[in-house]
């Protein structure tokens, strides 16, 4: 299967998805029961009058929840968390990939919210509106970070502007009119007014607390993404830490969650789809540097790391023990060498014990190999968990039968931001002792998900004893590199293995921080520019007079003031 089969079949897969929010029934699996929630009103199919606030944010969550898990594809793609399928950035990076996403957050989410706030301000359903502005401002901090200038005050004016122009700022303006929804959230949240509460809360359960702390950590969010050009961001971020009133518990995760379904609609984690089929895995392959990373990366460094991750076990799900080193026929790049611009500790090709992916930027044919590359494991997929049973998939049901999550904001994330924090302030210990809480924090939550695959040997987890040993010797390599840009790798790469399942934030801590250094380079020596935004989606560009499409991926985001040079190419 080519290149071009390849982003077909993604593109085929979100047509899929699209759909999902137009049916009847969303099926979501808790971590000990299953709750039924009916959509069964599609507000883009009603008129104003006949819709309902209910209607409107049952809508708006799962527009966000596909939304999200989409975008992060591109995202983590581009910082190797996941494998980036095209030689160059702008063949595996075109425009049209983007078009679903674009529409979905302009005429599906964004749209509803504006068409609910007047029913919700009537009604008085302030936890609606709350709901649905902390969704909005996440949607548009993201599309800002991925494209720059987008159209904001001027957008879904009907016959009255069909030509939105974009904020002419880098898109700061929208940024600051995230943070204006976020405060009015939080305001709303606090409400004991509101005459009603949503029916489904698939977030929180109608924990208005909580969403609470989801507001003010996407808060913290923006201050750490802006504080290159807002001299008042490190200030602003710290006024949160010192409230509290943030996500810094598991318990208190921003998440959304999918279920087993596969009937229509089919609502399973969407990586789940395409890799539990019959054939096995139908499209994509892991990133070598992330596994390698996980298996390997810190021994290099540090030979006291004797032990791989304890979480690959949950992240990854092995078809076979092996992967032959000297069979062109099923990984062409056995029979070659290492490309002259690899270090001699980048992983080239394959990798040991069956953990069978591909290097960044490998475009190579698709041979028979869908029963034997490594798939999404049961975090945060809700595939099999890899208890050393190496059996091919060939069922669209193993495992946690897709009852994963797509992580939005974790305890263990906004833990890192403060350590980036700390680190940049010049304290280096404070920012130890926050990485190793949230890498703590993480074990905890991804060895969680062991039980949602009812039929894995957890017996073979790794041991407990090896988290601890992990943390103390990650705390010892940190504190013992050289400077603070190596400590910046560390952070770096430990953030995103941390950001499995949602690389937004990998894409901005790595165009914001140059770090880190140590990403496998592209297979393709010249591979473009790094993409410091994205082209426009022609569904927008080419539908609207008022711009033209981008002359090139250079043009940074207004926050985007970190390192000319990004050190991987």
């Amino acid at each position: 299967m080519n290149n071009f089969n390849i982003l077909k079949m993604k593109k085929i897969h979100k047509n899929r998805l699209k759909a999902f929010c137009l049916t009847a029934i969303i099926l979501i699996l808790g971590a000990c029961e299953t709750t039924e929630l009916d959509l069964t009103q599609n507000p883009n199919g009603l008129t104003i009058g006949e819709a309902s606030t209910d209607g409107y944010i049952n809508s708006i969550q799962v527009d966000f929840g596909r939304l999200i898990a989409s975008l992060e594809v591109e995202a983590s793609e581009t910082v190797r968390i996941l494998n980036m399928d095209g030689r160059n950035y702008q063949n595996a990076f075109e425009p049209t990939r983007f078009d679903n996403e674009w529409e979905e957050a302009y005429q599906q989410i964004i749209k509803d919210v504006r068409e609910m706030t007047p029913l919700a301000d009537t009604a008085s359903a302030y936890y609606h509106l709350g709901m649905a502005q902390v969704l909005e401002a996440y949607t548009l901090v993201t599309l800002v970070d991925f494209f720059g200038e987008i159209p904001y005050d001027d957008a879904l004016q009907g016959s009255a502007n069909f030509n939105p122009k974009v904020a002419k700022d880098g898109g700061e303006s929208v940024y600051d009119a995230a943070l204006v929804l976020l405060d009015d959230a939080i305001a709303n949240f606090g409400r004991d007014n509101a005459l009603a509460s949503p029916s489904n809360d698939l977030f929180y359960g109608g924990n208005w607390k909580n969403w609470i702390k989801a507001a003010n950590s996407i808060k913290m969010k923006i201050y750490v993404t802006t504080r290159l050009v807002d001299d008042n961001a490190n200030t602003s971020f710290d006024e949160i830490v010192s409230s509290g009133n943030y996500i810094d518990e598991s318990s208190e995760d921003f998440q959304f969650p999918w279920g087993t379904s596969f009937n229509n609609p089919d609502v399973r984690h969407p990586n789940y789809v395409t890799d539990y089929t019959p054939s096995g895995v139908d499209a994509g392959y892991m990133s070598n540097w992330l596994m390698d990373y996980m298996l390997n990366g810190k021994k290099n460094d540090n030979p006291a790391f004797e032990d791989a991750d304890p979480r690959m076990k949950y992240y990854f799900y092995r078809q076979t023990a092996f992967v032959p080193q000297n069979d062109p026929n099923l990984i062409n790049c056995v029979a070659e060498t290492a490309p002259k611009h690899y270090k001699a500790s980048d992983p080239f090709c394959s990798l040991a014990s069956g953990y069978w992916g591909r290097d960044h930027g490998d475009d190579d044919g698709i041979p028979p190999d869908g029963q034997l590359r490594t798939a999404f494991g049961v975090y945060p997929t809700g595939g099999r968990f890899d208890d050393n049973s190496f059996e091919v998939i060939a069922s669209i049901s193993l495992g946690a039968g897709g009852a994963g999550i797509t992580p939005i904001m974790l305890a263990s994330w906004t833990d890192v931001m403060r350590a980036e924090m700390a680190l940049i302030g010049g304290d280096a210990a404070t920012a130890n002792t926050l990485l190793q809480s949230a890498v703590t924090k993480s074990f905890a939550k991804v060895r969680a998900f062991g039980q949602r695959d009812a039929g894995a040997d957890l017996s073979t987890a790794p041991s407990t004893d090896l988290d601890a040993a992990y943390i103390r010797e990650l705390g010892q390599l940190f504190m013992n590199a050289a400077d603070e840009d190596e400590q910046m790798d560390i952070l770096g790469s430990e953030y995103f293995v941390m950001l499995f399942g949602n690389g937004i934030d990998g894409l901005n801590f790595y165009r914001r921080t140059g770090r880190p250094s140590t990403l496998q380079p592209n297979l393709e020596p010249k591979p473009g520019d790094f993409f410091r935004s994205f082209f426009y989606p022609p569904v927008f560009v080419e539908r609207n007079s008022s711009l033209s499409q981008k002359s090139g991926v250079t043009e940074r985001v207004f926050w985007d003031m970190g390192s000319t040079e990004l050190l991987a190419n």
